[in-house]
């Protein structure tokens, strides 16, 4: 599937669309440049999935939040990881694997540990506030 939104609420709206046919065990793994709505689209997958805290950030720092709601979403940001080590510190197969639903930004820096099977959303920036969006499995 691609589309294109006109907008942050588009994009948002569009997660929180998707966010319904996912299921424990999923993994979501966003790839785009910087500014091109991964954030965004992750606020609308926690949203649909029953997060509805008022602030959600990405876990550059943290690596991974973990939020409860009607399913349990593992959030990853490894934007700043230096070294796929840390992955290993973390756990990172207990989430990948786990019950809960895996949601990644900038998953192409770690593309060798991503399951077979899981869901790639890539994003482009093509123009001010238009994003082109790609969902397709891995």
């Amino acid at each position: 599937m691609h589309t294109i939104t006109k907008s942050e609420n588009e994009t948002f709206s569009l997660a929180k669309k998707f966010s319904k046919k996912l299921r424990n065990g999923d993994v979501i793994a966003l790839i785009g440049e910087l500014g091109a709505g991964k954030s965004v689209f992750t606020r609308g997958l926690l949203y649909g999935c029953g997060i509805t805290d008022k602030y959600i950030a990405s876990p550059t720092f943290t690596l991974i939040n973990i939020y409860h709601g009607k399913k349990t979403v593992y959030h990853f940001d490894v934007y700043r990881l230096s070294d796929p080590q840390e992955l290993y510190d973390l756990g990172y197969e207990e989430y990948f694997f786990g019950d809960g639903i895996t949601i990644i930004e900038w998953a192409d820096k770690i593309e060798d540990y991503l399951p077979k099977e899981h869901t790639k959303v890539e994003m482009k920036v093509i123009s001010e506030t238009g994003r082109y969006i790609s969902i397709k499995k891995g």
